[in-house]
């Protein structure tokens, strides 16, 4: 099976605008997701609406592509960037473009869902442990995900699920184990065709997790389990903490 990750980026980011292109020890943040990703698939672009990250991108030898403005979602936007490549591909991956210490084991991870010819959807989650403590589990924030015995999605939310009923808070995530949900998507390229066509569904609305779309629609959710934990960079304030793990990580090495 062929393989190729896109990951989105765009300039106009509420929390932290032209985040793509912020520097995380001397390099954009944009080149760093790109450096680790960019060995493991069989092709890796970049897919932006913005002039600046595209020639950012191709500035440090990387391939990206313009995408459209008024994308509501990651997700349609690497569609479109898909639909732009010459060459098929059977599985695209969904790489975020503000996670620049994703890991290989990850994607690893990720294909081997699709060993499963039935698996449409995949991702990845992290299980919570005790010393994340009962504030991490209550992050709206960070999404939970339900999974059945096959590990397939059954329910994503922000809300604590499932909730432990006539048990103290305290001991709720000794007692059971709660999946984080790591943002990272792989497709087989049919149902990526499929579920960008489809409309917002009520579930998805109402939690505002897109996902939750593909599960009201019938795609099953493939689950891979990752135990690394990554620093994603939504403001100013965790590109500082990338920062101090970044610089950590290389005084380790020396």
């Amino acid at each position: 099976m062929k393989y190729i990750g896109i990951i989105p980026a765009r300039y106009a980011s509420t929390r932290f605008p032209a985040k793509p292109l912020a520097l995380l020890g001397g390099k954009t943040v944009i080149e760093r997701v790109y450096r680790q990703v960019e060995n493991i698939l069989d092709d890796v672009i970049v897919a932006t609406d913005d002039q600046r990250i595209l020639s950012a991108v191709q500035a440090f030898g990387g391939k990206a592509v313009m995408t459209s403005t008024a994308h509501k979602s990651g997700t349609d936007r690497v569609y479109e960037a898909y639909t732009k490549q010459a060459t098929p591909y059977d599985v695209i991956v969904n790489i975020q473009g503000d996670e620049p210490f994703i890991q290989a084991q990850q994607l690893y991870a990720l294909r081997d869902c699709f060993t499963d010819p039935t698996v449409d959807i995949a991702t990845l989650v992290k299980p919570f442990t005790a010393n994340d403590g009962f504030e991490a589990l209550q992050n709206v924030n960070s999404p939970k995900v339900v999974v059945n015995n096959r590990m397939e999605a059954l329910y994503f939310s922000r809300s604590i699920i499932p909730f432990m009923r006539g048990k103290d808070t305290a001991t709720w995530i000794s007692t059971h184990t709660y999946y984080k949900h790591i943002g990272l998507y792989a497709y087989r390229a049919k149902v990526l065709a499929e579920i960008t066509s489809l409309p917002q569904s009520p579930l998805e609305i109402a939690e505002s997790l897109e996902q939750l779309r593909w599960l009201e629609n019938g795609y099953k959710i493939k689950v891979g389990i990752s135990h690394i934990e990554t620093i994603g960079i939504d403001t100013p304030e965790d590109l500082q903490r990338a920062e101090a793990f970044l610089q950590s990580q290389q005084h380790s090495l020396q």
